[in-house]
């Protein structure tokens, strides 16, 4: 189901990305929830959430990444 606030995401998000990343994670998941509703718009037996948590993290990855050695999530444009 959608999420109305950052605080609601899965531990996974919140306890790990930092909170611009969590914002842009909050609307592309409510995005692709609203646009993938149709099971025929998913791919293969993939759920609703199931697909929105994939577009979600993608969208994340477009701006942030993960430090191989801290394991935190920081900014592409931060060097």
């Amino acid at each position: 189901m959608p999420y109305r606030q950052t605080h609601e995401l899965p531990a996974s998000v919140k306890d790990h990305l930092p909170a611009h990343a969590q914002e842009i994670y909050l609307k592309a998941f409510n995005a692709a929830w609203d646009e993938y509703k149709d099971p025929g718009e998913r791919r293969g037996h993939e759920s609703r959430e199931e697909t929105a948590h994939k577009v979600a993290w993608s969208a994340v990855k477009q701006t942030y990444e993960k430090d191989d050695k801290s394991g935190r999530w920081h900014s592409k444009s931060r060097h």
